[in-house]
């Protein structure tokens, strides 16, 4: 088995096709049918369902991709790393974030990254389970993760700050009078709620539970900025980072009495490179807590 073979079957695997996988690695489609057929022999599995379809991993091929992946991702921070230079860093940075985490500050830091470094590839996504993300965190896919907790040891997580949580409420709502909201006084209120699996949901769920208040369930979003914006236009209340408020409705947020925070956490890979050294480096020098500034309405 080589790696080419592992990049082919994950590349048939993203796509659906051979013929789809071959364009994506610009390669000549026989090649990439060969590969496979040659992995499945020396396997001696069917890594792949040939469907009506395309081609869909079978339940022994999703398990082989898994660690197909880590290989891969393994092998491409092995080869940045040594043909990294004091000034030509190259290759891949693979950033997770719990969802509406560093919002203003992952933006300024990746900029940073690559002006200083302009060769590196930086792929973010967001997740908004933390069980997820700790679990990728321990498979070794990522370089970094953002997150409010995880089960890593110390020398591979590293506090940033603290997150301050708020309130975005409807254009003239009530409580936009005062300085902070008092949850318990929004009993049977609506709220914008996100998947329930999400790290966010949960928090929702028990700080409103803390203020014996039951969350009224006005709609389920997938992600902060949409949230707000629904939240805006008086759908419902909605609870999301400060740092995840989009401009322009800051005038709508409010923070939490008593005050909500969740700390953020970095999370390393074993044995980091100096990308995300650097990485980390440019997120402590963010400011991660700042004083809440929003005004009541007059």
């Amino acid at each position: 088995m080589s790696l080419r073979q592992f990049e082919y079957a994950l590349a048939v695997a993203a796509e659906g096709s051979v013929t789809a996988a071959a364009e994506l690695l610009h390669v000549a489609q026989p090649s990439v049918s060969q590969q496979i057929r040659s992995l499945e022999r020396e396997l001696g599995v069917e890594l792949f369902a040939r469907t009506p379809t395309g081609l869909v991993p079978t339940t022994v091929g999703r398990a082989f991709l898994r660690e197909a992946e880590v290989a891969v991702n393994a092998s491409r921070r092995a080869r940045a790393t040594a043909r990294a230079g004091a000034d030509d860093l190259v290759g891949e940075v693979v950033v997770a974030v719990q969802m509406g985490f560093g919002t203003r500050q992952l933006p300024r830091a990746l900029g940073a990254l690559r002006r200083r470094y302009p060769r590196l590839e930086v792929t973010v996504f967001e997740e908004p389970s933390s069980a997820e993300l700790d679990r990728l965190c321990r498979r070794g896919v990522l370089n970094l993760a953002l997150m409010a907790a995880c089960e890593r040891s110390p020398a591979d997580a590293h506090h940033l700050g603290d997150e301050e949580l708020v309130v975005v409420l409807g254009s003239g709502h009530p409580q936009l009078a005062e300085d902070r909201v008092d949850l318990r006084k929004m009993a049977g209120e609506p709220w914008v709620r996100f998947d329930r699996d999400s790290a966010l949901d949960g928090v929702l769920l028990n700080v409103l539970r803390d203020n014996d208040v039951a969350p009224t369930t006005a709609a389920r979003v997938s992600q902060t900025a949409t949230a707000v914006r629904w939240a805006a236009h008086g759908l419902g209340a909605t609870l999301v980072p400060a740092s995840a408020v989009p401009h322009g409705h800051e005038h709508l947020v409010r923070p939490v009495f008593p005050a909500l925070t969740q700390p953020v956490i970095a999370v390393l890979r074993p044995s980091a490179g100096p990308a995300e050294r650097t990485l980390l480096d440019l997120l402590r020098q963010e400011t991660w807590s700042e004083p809440a500034s929003y005004a009541p309405a007059s």
